[in-house]
């Protein structure tokens, strides 16, 4: 460190201008974060809703009559 380096003392602007930055990046990865799960929770519904169509449909099959008309 130089003496004028030593010297130099920190303002209310540089902390102020350093947190801002800081704040900034961390906002950035929030809104990353949030759309990562966004998509995964659309994703995870709409698998859940074509499982219980087709389960739906299994058991709808499943346990439906049969019903014969004869004539005599």
């Amino acid at each position: 460190m130089t003496q004028a380096a030593s010297n130099h003392q920190i303002s209310r602007d540089d902390l102020k201008t350093k947190l801002t930055d800081i704040q900034g990046e961390a906002q950035e990865q929030v809104d990353g974060v949030k759309n990562q799960l966004l998509t995964a929770g659309i994703l995870i519904g709409l698998l859940i809703l074509i499982a219980a169509f087709l389960l739906g449909r299994r058991g709808g099959k499943r346990s439906s009559a049969v019903i014969e008309v004869r004539r005599a």
